[in-house]
């Protein structure tokens, strides 16, 4: 069964290559969407290229719903989306993906049945799918090169969905271990002025504070766990002994 996340429904008119309905599928899982109703599959359906295509999203075709017309497959819908990359001479608003995946959001939380139309492979939609639609979706290509295969163009508006639903974290950083309190990275700034001040790094003397603050400024600037302190350490050791022996 379908889940209870609340998501538009997309439907893939007209699609002509298993394949790229089973990419359709995997992009729809990639993001946690798993509505897809398809009409009128050029090689039939079942099909078996697009389950190899799909790989671990095979579910989602087992419980794809199959309309022989874009009306029976829109029929049940408050608002719809039609793709497109070409100008139409249809007065409709037209939306990035971005915006109208932000549209949709609000527009389900208010309880509308919202659908996404992506046209088949050769020449996307045609006008007499997209006059049945509420508004367009057009993705900013290259005008010299604007088609996006299928499962491209379902990728890119599955992908916004999930921005448009999910809380944004811009950065995170991955790391092994505890991070480095203030008094060990104090430690490691007093061990590495005491060495420099050895080699006769701060010089002339009277900037020798200004340099001591900026290189102290220097190590606030750095994420450094435990243990890059701990190799920093040993990395000045062992340079001291280096030269010690020289």
């Amino acid at each position: 069964m379908p889940s209870d996340r609340a998501q538009p429904t997309f439907i893939l008119i007209r699609p002509q290559m298993g394949e790229n309905i089973g990419a359709a599928a995997r992009a729809m899982w990639n993001f946690g969407l798993d509505r897809m109703r398809i009409t009128s599959p050029r090689d039939g359906w079942p099909n078996q290229k697009a389950v190899a295509m799909a790989s671990g999203a095979g579910r989602l075709l087992d419980e794809a719903q199959i309309f022989d017309t874009t009306d029976a497959a829109i029929s049940d819908c408050t608002y719809v989306y039609a793709t497109t990359a070409r100008d139409r001479d249809l007065t409709k608003p037209v939306l990035t993906p971005e915006a109208a995946m932000i549209e949709a959001r609000d527009r389900i939380a208010a309880g509308q049945k919202v659908a996404v139309l992506f046209g088949p492979e050769r020449a996307g939609l045609e006008n007499d799918d997209i006059v049945r639609a509420n508004a367009i979706i057009s993705v900013p290509v290259n005008p010299e090169f604007a088609s996006l295969n299928l499962g491209q163009c379902v990728l890119l508006t599955a992908y916004e969905f999930q921005r448009a639903t999910t809380e944004a974290v811009p950065e995170t950083v991955s790391h092994v271990g505890d991070w480095a309190s203030q008094s060990e990275m104090a430690a490691l700034a007093s061990h590495y002025e005491e060495r420099l001040d050895d080699a006769g790094f701060f010089f002339p003397a009277h900037k020798g504070p200004n340099m001591k603050a900026n290189l102290r400024n220097l190590w606030s600037r750095l994420p450094l766990t435990r243990a890059d302190v701990q190799m920093l350490h040993g990395i000045l050791r062992q340079m001291v002994r280096w030269k010690d022996r020289g």
